[in-house]
């Protein structure tokens, strides 16, 4: 649907909304990236002046030149936090909600990069962050990951260096729990058994859970169907919120043997409909970049909102985690999927548009203009 009015209701219910989500501390984990940005020099045209590729395709058709050896150069422009689960939770403090965040944010002190992080939430630094080197280009990003120490994050590092009791305490405090990027932690299952076996209790039935898979085809599709096994078992105990971009949901629904549907919004909200159905959880949620759609208990056969779409955002990455922390907003604050859709949307499309987490002043201000 297209509709200012939802737009200006979702801004009326973010207004004086700051005490109760005070009172709303949240979980989230467990990633952690440091980033290195990088532009590819197509041509130099001085010591201090040059021209970098603009666009993928334009890089690729110099790698396909057809010479054996190529010399490129680099530039590097950023060093700064990245992952999904750093983003969602920046982007959730910044909205207003108390959020401890345990995760991959340095080993033994807080690695510099998660410096402005830890001034909005409590971090809780489990492991170092894993490098990852981008090449961006105005239209794309071409992401360069050393990943070996995120098969170091498990149970028994949670244990080991946060402890389990605390752990279970700020499990139990939550009033919501965001886990996100599946894809690039090996151990993930694995530590979702051992929450539910040993934390879940039952006096925190039916607390939200949002899970962000990342990207579900770099994993085997044994692992990928073993973990959505268990979010069927968490999906006893709470209501799991399971959040895909178009591509994510495309594979998932593959994997399911689905029939891919038309990429248009209703398409799009179909298959969340069929996705909720065969995975047998509270709510799943698809957000493409020019809309999103979601099905849940109210909304079985599913609801889509027009999103703020820009074609020249400011920045690329990030977009993903700040649907996440303005869908989590949402849902603390017990709106409806679609005011919840439009409160996700809004916020990544002020974050794309400004390259900054929005308060929750300024996302009113950006609703209210839609």
């Amino acid at each position: 649907m297209t509709d200012s009015r939802l737009a200006r209701q979702t801004a009326e219910r973010l207004i004086g909304s700051r005490a109760q989500l005070l009172k709303c501390p949240c979980l989230v984990g467990f990633d952690g990236f440091v980033e290195h940005t990088y532009r590819v020099v197509q041509e130099r045209q001085g010591p201090t002046k040059w021209a970098p590729y603009r666009s993928l395709e334009d890089f690729l058709s110099k790698l396909r030149g057809g010479a054996s050896t190529l010399w490129l150069e680099i530039v590097h422009e950023t060093t700064r936090m990245a992952g999904d689960g750093p983003q969602t939770a920046f982007g959730l403090s910044t909205l207003g909600a108390p959020v401890h965040y345990v995760g991959m944010c340095g080993s033994e002190s807080l690695h510099p990069v998660f410096s402005e992080l830890g001034k909005r939430a409590t971090v809780h630094p489990l492991l170092d962050p894993a490098p990852v080197h981008v090449l961006e280009f105005d239209d794309q990003r071409v992401s360069l990951a050393q990943e070996g120490n995120l098969g170091e994050f498990t149970w028994e590092i949670i244990k080991k260096r946060l402890g389990e009791a605390n752990f279970k305490k700020l499990w139990n405090e939550a009033h919501l729990v965001a886990m996100l990027n599946w894809s690039r932690l090996p151990h993930l299952s694995q530590i979702w058994k051992k929450i539910l076996s040993e934390i879940a209790t039952r006096s925190d039935a039916r607390k939200p859970v949002l899970i962000d898979l990342g990207d579900p085809s770099a994993r085997a599709e044994p692992d990928l169907l073993g973990a959505l096994k268990i979010l069927e078992e968490f999906q006893e105990r709470y209501d799991i919120f399971l959040l895909l971009n178009e591509p994510e949901a495309f594979h998932v629904a593959k994997v399911f043997r689905l029939k891919k549907p038309a990429a248009t919004p209703q398409g799009i909200a179909s298959l969340a409909s069929l996705l909720r159905e065969k995975l047998g959880l509270h709510t799943v949620v698809i957000h493409p970049t020019r809309f999103c759609a979601g099905a849940d208990p109210q909304e079985p056969q599913g609801v889509w909102i027009e999103g703020p779409y820009t074609a020249k955002p400011k920045v690329q990455s990030g977009a993903g985690a700040h649907f996440n922390a303005g869908f989590a907003t949402a849902r603390l604050l017990g709106l409806s999927l679609a005011h919840s859709l439009q409160l996700a949307a809004a916020c990544s499309g002020f974050y794309v548009r400004h390259a900054t987490s929005p308060n929750r002043e300024q996302l009113v201000r950006f609703l209210q203009t839609l």
